[in-house]
């Protein structure tokens, strides 16, 4: 394709079709007049846009020489001009978004050289010359005046659109024909401004009134922005229109109470209690502000269709929830076999400097076109209100827009007036067309302001006086809005008058009922619709959740083993892997024992079987991190992909194992929202390194520990954390025990280091055949996972189920000679049960605590009930003493266990980084661990 110069005309290397614009884009004397022959001979021959130009010549029949080079030297002439209105037509596609009237504070945007007449060597004479503008899709010849004006119609009015950086063509040839076949801009029956001036009232209203009857009180107002009202009722709508059944939406606080009653449908009533907050009984320790519920209810489309809603609940930290509302909606896909992406959808929205600031943002785009986190695109909302909190965008960003950072996945941006409503409804259906036809997530920046500071209490112009003295004066966008309808007599003040006494008058009667607590009070809102899929699940304390038998019969076993060790005829494995295929064959024979790969690959295999899905998504988790799981293997020679968990049988569930990004925060967010509408599901994120799940600390701390306590939201999420300390440096030693126990209470979730393979099986087992759904945290191993003494028989998992705690062997028949309990867990085990055996030391037990938490004080009572009072329990751990456990159960214990049994600690020193990044180093702590467990005979 042809590509403007910046500097002028193109040079001229002899005449080709420009495939986008169907014109000349580079010039012949000679080929001028072989093309003017050609038409004088036949003018069907020649092009179109040529067959006009030489007709308007009218040089008669007589034609000498001189008068074809007369011919061709005008025909250079006019095609030179053509080229230079091509640039210009293209620079406006380029460049043209500059000069839109978006921003509904600024002043008129300066003029931009590249879009004036004289940069192209035009006049004011040249204005009614005509020129091809087949490329607008407006006709075949125009002036230059009305292809002028076309383009400032479709590209410098009410939207400015970004398109032209991306390279796929027909993506750009789609939105220019739509665009400028309409001037981007779409015309509304009556009915429908009718609904727009309604939900504008609405909104407004609503501000209004809880500023009125909650003066001070923190609501986080929508005023300024009051088109995204209509904004998200019509993308509903529409989207309804096109077969989506389904939106997820996410969004920030502000203009979060608007969005709840004005599109949600929660009643106001409900929301006005919320202020009243008159049960602090009912919330002590529990519960959100009112600004960060969620909401799932069923939209009614005008065509009889039904959309059903969800808003997610979100913290404060923003941008966060997007992957987790993106998470939901593949959830939801894939659950209906949603497979094109046709009837699901996520609806984000941002706030300006949050979008560019943020980086979880970038995580969440980049997530968009991967195979195992596509879900067809989303559509982004940016409320744009031109300031974060009291930063201005010169202080928050390095760009121009705040949306350049979703120029990296090349896809339209439409920058809108927020005081335009029908060009936000144009922007709109524009979109989600697009989404539609190309499956890709699309933007819409709505620049907008912010009438009242950061929050109802700030006061904004101590740092932007100039800035709100012009708010200040700016009437309302439902003022404007109405104006412009009364202006073309598409309605009158009395008919807005009366729309506005209606809405107020249903706030004012559900106020009233609110204060009067009258259980007769108006309810506007749609039910709060309960998920069938949870219905079965429970949250709460894990003691009122019986336990069950997750063992499978040994012949199931051994013939799910055997079918993952089958691959087709002609596919090739890498050579070292028949040697893993032959070792799975052995343990299914029972000729050795299973492994920790093996095991876990049978939990799935066994769920799936059953009719679980099982979903595991990390870095390198298809091979695994240390080349143990190896779920997916490559053809040697084609370099087919073949992943034995999905040939089971033909009535299995979906087994999917994805390699993520190199992304922490963003996929475990992904996770974790497909989590919460798939309960019945395996869903599992693994770190790369157990440590590397800091990087997203947000997700945990304000979804994964808290999200049952502040919104009844259960997960049964599993995280698989790679934890073991073993010399390789204070980043890939410890998963973080301490951080996880730290936000552990209330049984929120649930915290494991098992030590065998069977006990994995079985924790993986019971996380999705019992009713309760809590996350799971797995401290997993490293170079034990192949360890012959982390190993299990075939029978440890053909009968009963995970065990919290493991005693030792000989508690039954040596408790009472017993000098004192280790108590540990993880790895620590298999050295100390080493230097034991070496040392002899009878005297020593070693109890396993293989759940850490929840981790009930009368369970650990009963496991040393057969031991003397007097003998004492030493807890032992590689971390350091203010990491790991050990800061948990001494809190929780003191130095006494239940029953006065004496509780110590043998712990590495404290320390202010995990591990030492010297491997000598490490051994010499090892050995110093060791020795103050059993003295100093573990140096002979």
């Amino acid at each position: 394709m042809r590509a403007a110069s910046d500097a002028g005309p193109s040079p001229r290397r002899g005449w080709t079709m420009t495939p986008e614009l169907n014109v000349p884009n580079t010039l012949s004397l000679a080929f001028s007049e072989e093309l003017y022959a050609a038409w004088r001979e036949n003018p069907e021959s020649v092009p179109a846009n040529w067959r006009a130009y030489f007709a308007s010549l009218s040089l008669g029949d007589s034609v000498t020489p001189a008068d074809a080079a007369t011919v061709g030297r005008r025909q250079l002439e006019l095609a030179e001009r053509q080229n230079r209105v091509d640039r210009l037509i293209r620079n406006y596609r380029v460049r043209a978004h500059n000069i839109a009237r978006v921003n509904p504070l600024g002043p008129p945007p300066p003029p931009s050289e590249e879009l004036t007449l004289d940069y192209y060597g035009f006049t004011e004479a040249d204005l009614d010359l005509p020129f091809s503008a087949g490329s607008l899709a407006l006709g075949e010849f125009l002036p230059l005046r009305e292809i002028l004006r076309q383009l400032q119609a479709t590209y410098t009015r009410s939207i400015g659109v970004q398109f032209m950086h991306i390279d796929d063509i027909e993506c750009r040839r789609w939105l220019y024909r739509r665009m400028e076949s309409c001037e981007n801009r779409i015309e509304l029956p009556v009915a429908h401004q009718i609904d727009i001036l309604t939900r504008l009232t609405d909104a407004v209203l609503l501000e209004e009134f809880i500023q009125k009857k909650y003066i001070g009180a923190k609501s986080f107002s929508l005023e300024g922005a009051e088109s995204l009202i209509p904004l998200l009722a019509q993308s509903i709508e529409y989207a309804g229109s096109q077969g989506i059944e389904d939106i997820v939406l996410g969004m920030p606080h502000r203009g979060r109470l608007n969005v709840l009653a004005n599109i949600m449908g929660k009643s106001p009533g409900q929301i006005f209690a919320e202020f009243e907050d008159r049960e602090p009984d009912l919330f002590l320790g529990h519960g959100d502000v009112k600004y960060h519920k969620g909401f799932h209810s069923d939209w009614p489309c005008r065509d009889g269709r039904s959309v059903h809603l969800a808003l997610c609940f979100n913290p404060s930290h923003l941008e966060f929830v997007n992957p987790v509302a993106v998470g939901r909606v593949r959830a939801k896909q894939d659950r209906l076999g949603d497979r094109d992406f046709s009837r699901g959808m996520a609806i984000l929205i941002h706030g300006d400097a949050a979008f560019i600031g943020e980086g979880i943002v970038q995580e969440t785009l980049n997530l968009s076109e991967l195979a195992g986190y596509r879900t067809g695109g989303t559509l982004h909302v940016v409320v744009n209100n031109q300031i974060g909190f009291t930063t201005l965008p010169h202080d928050a960003r390095s760009t121009r827009y705040c949306t350049d950072v979703a120029k990296m996945l090349q896809i339209p941006i439409f920058h809108v007036n927020g005081e335009d409503p029908e060009a936000v409804t144009q922007a709109v259906t524009l979109a989600l067309d697009y989404r539609r036809e190309f499956k890709r997530d699309v933007v819409i920046d709505m620049l907008c302001y912010r009438r009242r500071g950061h929050n109802e209490s700030d006061e904004p112009a101590f740092t932007q006086p100039l800035l709100y003295e012009q708010i200040r004066r700016r009437k309302s966008v439902r003022e404007g809005y109405l104006g412009h309808l009364v202006k073309l007599g598409q309605v009158t003040i009395e008919t807005a008058d009366r729309i506005a006494a209606e809405r107020r008058a249903v706030l004012e009667a559900c106020f009233d009922g609110v204060r009067q607590e009258k259980l007769d009070a108006p309810q506007t809102s749609k039910r709060p619709v309960t998920s069938v899929v949870w219905r079965q699940y429970a949250g709460g304390p894990e003691s009122v959740v019986p336990d069950i038998d997750t063992g499978v019969p040994v012949d199931r076993l051994r013939d799910l083993l055997r079918r993952l060790t089958v691959l087709p005829a002609d596919f090739t494995p890498h050579r070292k892997l028949p040697r893993l295929l032959e070792q799975r064959r052995q343990m299914a024979d029972g000729e050795i024992p299973l492994d920790w790969s093996a095991a876990e690959a049978l939990a799935m295999a066994t769920l799936a079987t059953a009719g679980h899905r099982v979903r595991v998504s990390g870095q390198d988790s298809e091979r695994g991190t240390f080349s143990h799981r190896h779920a997916v293997l490559h053809d040697v020679r084609t370099g087919a992909r073949y992943m034995p968990l999905q040939h089971l049988n033909a009535g299995q569930a979906p087994v999917e194992i994805y390699n993520s990004p190199l992304s922490e925060a963003g996929v475990l967010g992904f996770e974790y929202g497909y989590s919460l509408n798939a309960p019945d599901a395996l869903v599992v994120w693994e770190a790369q390194f157990g440590d590397f799940f800091n990087a997203a600390q947000v997700i945990v701390d304000q979804f994964i520990a808290s999200a049952e306590a502040k919104w009844r939201f259960l997960s049964g999420l599993v995280l698989l954390l790679p934890h073991g300390f073993e010399g390789m440096g204070p980043e890939h030693s410890s998963a973080r025990i301490e951080r996880f126990l730290d936000l552990a209470a209330e049984d929120n979730l649930q915290m494991a280091q098992p030590t065998t393979p069977a006990q994995l099986f079985h924790l993986l087992r019971r996380q999705v055949l019992r009713p309760w759904r809590k996350p799971l945290i797995v401290m997993t191993p490293k170079s034990m996972l192949r360890a012959p003494e982390m190993a299990s028989p075939l029978a440890d998992l053909a009968g009963g189920s995970f065990r919290r705690i493991i005693d030792d062997p000989r508690r039954a028949q040596a408790a009472e000679r017993a000098r004192e309990i280790l108590a540990c867990s993880g790895k620590i085990y298999f050295e100390l049960e080493a230097q034991r055996r070496r040392l002899g030391r009878q005297d020593l037990h070693i109890v396993r605590i293989e759940q850490l938490y929840p981790l009930p004080a009368s369970l650990l009572e009963s496991h040393l009930a057969d031991y003397p009072a007097a003998v004492p329990v030493r807890w032992v751990q590689e971390e350091p003493e203010n990491m790991g456990a050990w800061p948990h159960l001494r809190t929780r214990f003191g130095d006494m266990l239940p029953g006065g049994r004496p509780l110590r600690a043998v712990c590495r020193p404290v320390s202010a980084s995990p591990a030492t990044g010297s491997s000598a180093s490490h051994k010499l702590e090892h050995l110093l661990l060791l020795e103050r467990v059993f003295g100093p005979d573990v140096r002979k």
